[in-house]
């Protein structure tokens, strides 16, 4: 659910390609924004792609039992994850709802799919409404999203914000996050029993009240959502609760001795658990003051200290 005027996504384009804000193209315009180059990102050489019955989604298998599907034609770049067990899988998010994850899913498992989601902002649950099994953290905010949001999911349409086509036959202004019931509520602490697969679901708010992170400790795997990705980090939303994000950042970096690999919901699907220590430090030094603020447009600012950025409201 990020709300955002098209200075916003011009300004956080520039922040995560290091590059001066680009100009928004008229509708209509043929022009391509400045981060499409970008893509494809580098790192997909690395990775084994797999074929997406959908073409707004590119599959990837990432790790043993885990395929990344994303969405790299818009410029949050959305990253869900299908996790296979022996007798049933688990979809962590469900992505933007431009194409039809529901599709890419059942095409890379006959098992049975329930849905998870990382945190209910809307680029994580746009096709949440086509699944009927979903997990959902027992919070006021996700129910509130539950509701869905036509005013969010248009935002995601900014004339900046797409690199390519839609897929055919989507209807741009009918666009909306649907509303999705919850069918079993969790809390910290919880077990999704896969079938020769345990996940552990840690309740990390800070980003957002609802947000989670996802541990196979079995594999040493750990799905970071929002909370880390490689990219200028969002902490400016008015739900952001930035000493409760600290904390959650604290708490995941504890595990990183026992970690293999990250899995983060943007940009880029696999990451280094020993950055995760380096995040701590980073956070730290930008809540003691210690780093300086750089004026971002439209009430926001950016930190920037040990490899990472951080998006965040101005101070009032």
């Amino acid at each position: 659910m990020r709300t955002y005027f098209l200075i916003a996504v011009s300004v956080f384009i520039a922040a995560m390609l290091g590059a001066p804000i680009a100009r928004a193209q008229a509708p209509g315009s043929n022009a391509t924004p400045d981060w499409c180059r970008q893509i494809p990102r580098p790192e997909y050489k690395k990775l084994e792609r797999v074929p997406s019955p959908d073409a707004w989604f590119e599959v990837y298998r990432v790790a043993p039992g885990v395929f990344a599907i994303y969405e790299p034609q818009q410029f949050e770049e959305a990253i869900s994850f299908l996790i296979l067990g022996s007798d049933r899988a688990l979809l962590f998010d469900t992505g933007l709802g431009i194409g039809d994850i529901k599709r890419v899913a059942t095409s890379l498992t006959p098992l049975p799919i329930s849905v998870l989601n990382s945190h209910t902002h809307n680029d994580h649950v746009g096709d949440n409404w086509e699944f009927h099994d979903i997990y959902g953290m027992d919070t006021d905010f996700t129910r509130l999203n539950a509701k869905g949001s036509r005013a969010d999911a248009q935002a995601e349409l900014e004339p900046d914000a797409l690199c390519g086509p839609l897929p055919a036959g989507f209807d741009a202004k009918s666009y909306s996050t649907r509303p999705f019931h919850i069918t079993r509520w969790i809390h910290d602490g919880a077990t999704i029993d896969l079938g020769g697969r345990t996940l552990e679901v840690l309740s990390t708010p800070g980003h957002t009240p609802d947000a989670i992170c996802l541990l196979d400790r079995k594999n040493g795997l750990l799905w970071t959502g929002d909370t880390y990705y490689d990219a200028p980090i969002w902490l400016y939303r008015p739900e952001t609760d930035l000493d409760a994000y600290v904390h959650s950042v604290e708490r995941i970096a504890a595990l990183a001795p026992q970690l293999h690999l990250l899995l983060p919901s943007h940009n880029i699907p696999v990451g280094d658990p020993a950055k995760l220590p380096k995040l701590v430090a980073a956070i730290k030094k930008v809540r003691a003051g210690n780093v300086p603020a750089v004026p971002a447009g439209a009430g926001k600012v950016t930190y920037s200290v040990g490899g990472f950025t951080f998006l965040m409201a101005a101070a009032k």
